[in-house]
């Protein structure tokens, strides 16, 4: 990894911001990845080839909460609810699914209405936009029949 942010013309992110769109836990990466900048070559061949301790934190943790969140289908504070403060392995998120406590099916039912409601507020505002769509094409069309102008 870049050392020196000035060294190259590229853009480059800090290790936090690479670790994060990696879906990394950054204190489990290795010093050099978090020591230095990353420039957006070295992260798209760090997409592209994944190195073996990339695919080892990604295949089994620790994950970092926005993760572990999306792994268990809650939102990322139902885990602070549930005390869940600190990253889990794929193996501790595994254990979860399988136990589902009671606080992670009040949670995963939580998240499904919220995502429910949303899906029936976007519905309502498409249906609303068609239907005003609707009626500007209608009252033009029946000024064009009675020869109307604009207004």
């Amino acid at each position: 990894m870049s050392s020196n942010p000035k060294a190259s013309a590229s853009q480059s992110m800090k290790p936090a911001t690479a670790a994060k769109k990696l879906g990394i836990y950054l204190p489990a990466a290795p010093a050099e990845f978090q020591e230095g900048d990353i420039t957006r070559e070295e992260f798209d061949a760090l997409r592209q080839n994944p190195p073996a301790w990339l695919s080892e934190l990604l295949a089994q943790g620790p994950h970092p909460r926005p993760v572990v969140a999306q792994k268990l289908n809650v939102s990322i504070s139902g885990l602070a609810r549930a005390g869940i403060t600190e990253p889990l392995t794929t193996a501790e998120i595994t254990a979860l699914l399988q136990d589902r406590p009671q606080w992670l099916q009040e949670e995963r039912a939580s998240m499904a209405a919220v995502r429910e409601e949303a899906r029936r507020v976007k519905a309502a505002a498409e249906e609303k936009a068609a239907r005003s769509a609707g009626a500007r094409h209608g009252a033009a069309a029946e000024r064009a029949k009675r020869g109307g102008s604009h207004g």
